[in-house]
């Protein structure tokens, strides 16, 4: 008999066109292997996702940038081919913002968690959670909003250079323009550099403090508040391997127990009232020692499935079971086992895990998509390489007007977790 209640469909959501977004796979085959219907809301044309035996339908998204009530009407179409109430999983911020927004209206066609319809969008603007952190007592660190150019290049260095960079409103940055949700910058001519592209990015620019990566400095915590507040599944990590190095999202994670980390998030929830998935992550300062919140995603991480416990439940399980009103069993934490990505670190796939491990694409009962990702995968790289190798055409003779200079590329970047 399967935990879940299997008569009530999850639809899986997602707008971002990202191919090899793991954490969307994840959570098809966590519903699916309990037996829930699962519908997938997702571009998937070419996506490994669209191969998993646990992906009861496939209906197409809406266009990325969709407005609110482009995607209200997909959900209706949606709710209305499936005829019955659905558990909601959003799993990009976008929708996760979203979908807190539209609860009432959504409602009873599909179950989301009750809290206050713009939380959501609060935690996950890089700039408003310098305030959530100050309201809360959480360590963050120092961030400045510039309002000018020149301001921007001042704030860089009262800062210290290198500096963080982040667009405000990652979710809302436009594809194909070069424009990264976090990077570092080196001197104050690169921050004034990207302060002008703001308008091109669609939400401020903030400078924070660079905190240097370092070993076990990188952390992570996942989990689910239920209806009462109380964190339930999920638990800390430590971040192993990072892709890009230094910075990226997590490609080799580890379920390691950390009470300072737990406290804070307890806290957090506890401050803001906060309901449903979360995933945030934590740098430690190797001065202080202080753990800072770096990023608060009001969604499943891609790497919550390490945070699968003894009884099977991770955090998108405990939110079907909340939300249909099924009792969240007591599992016993997995402390040491690990969870791996594989084309990030295939090296550290073929390693022995004593502590136990959980692939990313490769499952035995499910291999369509592992395969499909390597033959991706392959073309991805080739792709790029190809990009480098082919000679770039020479400059114009005649004089242009030359554009805004892009920022300059780094090994920072911050990906989706």
């Amino acid at each position: 008999m399967s935990l879940l209640d299997t008569e009530v469909p999850a639809v899986v959501l997602r707008t971002d066109r990202n191919p090899f977004h793991h954490g969307t796979l994840g959570a098809v085959r966590s519903l699916g292997r309990a037996g829930v219907p699962v519908h997938v809301v997702a571009d998937v044309t070419g996506s490994p996702v669209g191969r998993s035996r646990y992906a009861a339908r496939l209906h197409a998204p809406p266009p990325p940038q969709a407005s609110a009530d482009d995607l209200l009407a997909v959900l209706r179409r949606v709710a209305g081919e499936i005829g019955r109430p659905a558990v909601l999983v959003t799993m990009d911020d976008a929708c996760a913002i979203a979908a807190a927004r539209l609860r009432e209206t959504l409602a009873p066609s599909y179950l989301l968690p009750e809290m206050p319809e713009t939380l959501a969008e609060r935690v996950a603007d890089k700039a408003e959670l310098a305030a959530v952190c100050a309201s809360a007592g959480l360590p963050h660190p120092p961030t400045l909003v510039p309002d000018s150019a020149v301001r921007a290049a001042d704030d860089a260095r009262r800062l210290g250079l290198p500096a963080v960079a982040k667009w405000s409103r990652p979710w809302l940055l436009p594809p194909g323009l070069g424009l990264r949700s976090t990077q570092l910058v080196h001197t104050a001519q690169q921050a004034r550099q990207l302060y002008e592209r703001t308008e091109e990015a669609g939400s401020p620019l903030l400078l924070q403090e660079f905190l240097p990566p370092g070993p076990d400095r990188d952390w992570f915590f996942h989990g689910y508040a239920d209806r009462t507040g109380a964190l339930r599944a999920g638990g800390p990590g430590r971040k192993r391997l990072a892709w890009p190095r230094g910075a990226g999202l997590t490609a080799v994670g580890r379920w390691t127990p950390n009470p300072q980390v737990r406290e804070l998030a307890e806290r957090l929830v506890a401050a803001l009232g906060y309901r449903g998935i979360l995933d945030l992550d934590f740098r430690r300062c190797g001065t202080t020692g202080r753990y800072h919140l770096l990023d608060f995603n009001p969604r499943p991480g891609a790497q919550f499935r390490l945070f699968a416990d003894s009884a099977g439940v991770d955090v998108v399980r405990a939110l079907h079971l909340d939300l249909t009103g099924r009792a969240l069993p007591d599992g016993e934490q997995l402390a040491g086992r690990e969870f791996v990505v594989e084309n990030y670190a295939p090296l550290a796939a073929l390693r022995g895990a004593p502590g136990g491990r959980e692939l990313a694409w490769y499952a035995a009962d499910d291999r369509g998509p592992g395969w499909a990702m390597w033959s991706l995968w392959c073309r991805h790289v080739s792709g790029r390489l190809r990009q480098r190798l082919i000679p770039r055409p020479a400059a114009p003779a005649t004089p242009v007007i030359p554009r805004a200079a892009s920022p300059l590329p780094t090994d920072n970047e911050k990906a989706s977790s």
